[in-house]
């Protein structure tokens, strides 16, 4: 008898194996990031092709294998089509989602990352928001949900309105970030602060994170 799961989560990365599988990584409420295999999932028309790409939001069911899963079925609730038709889009929400995949682990409690990450790819495709903004907030509530978040510097020369901004994302809850714009002299400067906390504490080359800056550069 087949033990299966069913989890909520997010696809984090797909790497092809074989001829027509995939490898997903999904990063879940309940068992942390697990990986998967997908069968047949690259085949044109399979029931598995659209629900197995990055981005993918949804519900999975999973048969439990001795050392992996295989995926059994897929009910997806959101597949975030606007980033694919958004490359600049895309491109920050493969750095997001590749910072997701450097921080957690599987059988962690990764629900509050996990409600980050949604809650990024959302602002991401509201018009209202800069993607500079998002990917500010983003990591600097990447770093506070890890317990790394130094909070906001005590330095003579950053202005009142950085201070309590990089306050305010540390300490407000993930569905409640993305409700604040920032002036362009504001926002500049918590990303130059930001780039100082994640040069320090991550110390990490992302690859999608060099992809972005020479797009945008």
């Amino acid at each position: 008898m087949q033990d299966f799961v069913q989890v909520t989560g997010m696809v984090i990365k797909v790497i092809p194996v074989g001829e027509y599988d995939r490898a997903v990584t999904i990063l879940t409420k309940e068992r942390g990031k697990i990986s998967a295999f997908a069968r047949n999932s690259r085949k044109m028309n399979n029931r598995f092709m659209a629900g197995t790409n990055p981005f993918c939001f949804g519900v999975f069911r999973l048969y439990e294998g001795r050392n992996s899963y295989t995926i059994n079925d897929v009910q997806i609730s959101q597949y975030f089509e606007e980033l694919r038709l958004d490359l600049e889009g895309a491109y920050y929400g493969m750095y997001f989602l590749e910072v997701a995949d450097y921080y957690t682990r599987e059988n962690n409690d990764e629900a509050q990352m996990l409600k980050l990450l949604y809650q990024s790819m959302r602002a991401l495709i509201h018009k209202g928001l800069s993607n500079e903004l998002v990917r500010m907030v983003f990591e600097c509530k990447a770093m506070a949900v890890n317990g790394e978040f130094p909070g906001a510097p005590q330095e003579k020369d950053v202005s009142e309105a950085a201070a309590y901004t990089m306050n305010f994302i540390s300490e407000t809850p993930i569905e409640k970030l993305y409700t604040f714009s920032l002036t362009n002299e504001v926002l500049a400067e918590c990303q130059m602060i930001t780039k100082r906390y994640r040069d320090r504490i991550w110390n990490h080359t992302f690859k999608s994170q060099e992809i972005l800056e020479e797009f945008l550069y």
